[in-house]
C-alpha cells in the first residue's frame, strides 16, 4: 500500500509493505487519509495467481470498493483510492502505474481541499469511518460477500442497485450517525441542528432525524439554554 504525501508533490510516494495485500485492512487505508495522505495505492498479486489459499487480493478489492464508497458517501473522490495487480516481475508496469496514480492525485489537489471540506470537518468524517471498521467488517463477511471469484463479478456487484440499497441500509445510515457523534464528541460546546448540519454538509432535516434516535439510545443530550445537543 502507497501513500501519496499531502505536503509534497513529486514522483515519490510512500510505500508500506506487507506480505499479502489481504492484510490491507479497511482501517490501514482510512487512517491513511486520517494521516494527511492525498492518496492511497494498493498492490496485489494478480487475481486467481495468488500463493495463498485464502486468495486474499479479492479481500483487498472487496475493502477497496467498501472503501471508495465510504469516500463518497463522506464527501471524498473515490479516485484516491487505487488497486492494481500484478506478479513480482512486473517492476516496469508497477513503476508506470505508480507514475500514473501519482499524477492523478496530482491533478485531484490536496486531500479535503479539492473536496471543499475544511480540515475539522474532514477529520471528524474520517474518524467517524474508522469507528464503524469492525462493524464494517461484520458486515462485508455477512451481507456483501460476492459469490463468485472474479474481477467482472466483483465489479459488477459493487456497482449495482442491490450493492447501493444494502449500503445505504446497512452502512449508510450507521455512518452519517458516527460523523454526527464523533464531531459532538470533538466539540468543546453544543451544537445546534444548523450548527451540525452546515459543518457536515448535512441536510437540517437528516441531522433532526438522527439527533431524535441517538437521544432515545441515550447518547446525546438536548442542552434547553442554548437549544443545542452535547455527547452525553
Amino acid at each position: 500500500m502507497a501513500g501519496v504525501s499531502r505536503l509534497q508533490y513529486s514522483s515519490e510516494i510512500r510505500l508500506i509493505r506487507v506480505m499479502c495485500s489481504g492484510r490491507v485492512d479497511l482501517e490501514f487505508i482510512l487512517r491513511a487519509f486520517y494521516n494527511g495522505h492525498d492518496g492511497v495505492f494498493i498492490g496485489g498479486c494478480k487475481l486467481n495467481e495468488c500463493n495463498y489459499v485464502t486468495h486474499g487480493n479479492y479481500d483487498a478489492l472487496s475493502n477497496t470498493y467498501i472503501s471508495k464508497k465510504i469516500m463518497e458517501q463522506i464527501g471524498l473522490d473515490p479516485k484516491r483510492l487505487s488497486i492494481e495487480f500484478m506478479s513480482g516481475g512486473d517492476g516496469i508496469l508497477l513503476a508506470k502505474v505508480i507514475d500514473r496514480v501519482t499524477q492523478q492525485i496530482k491533478d485531484i489537489g490536496p486531500l479535503g481541499q479539492a473536496e471543499g471540506m475544511d480540515k475539522q470537518a474532514l477529520q471528524v468524517k474520517l474518524l467517524a469511518a474508522r469507528k464503524l471498521v469492525p462493524y464494517l467488517k461484520l458486515v462485508e463477511r455477512e451481507r456483501l460477500r460476492v459469490p463468485e471469484r472474479s474481477e467482472s463479478a466483483y465489479r459488477d456487484f459493487y456497482a449495482s442497485d442491490e450493492m447501493t440499497r444494502l449500503f445505504d441500509d446497512l452502512i449508510g445510515e450507521k455512518l452519517t450517525t458516527s460523523q454526527i457523534i464523533s464531531l459532538l464528541e470533538t466539540n468543546n460546546k453544543p451544537l445546534s441542528v444548523s450548527d451540525i448540519a452546515d459543518k457536515l454538509g448535512l441536510s437540517p432535516s437528516q441531522v433532526s432525524k438522527h439527533m431524535n434516535s441517538s437521544s432515545r439510545q441515550g447518547l446525546v443530550k438536548y442542552d434547553t439554554d442554548s437549544n443545542a445537543y452535547a455527547r452525553v
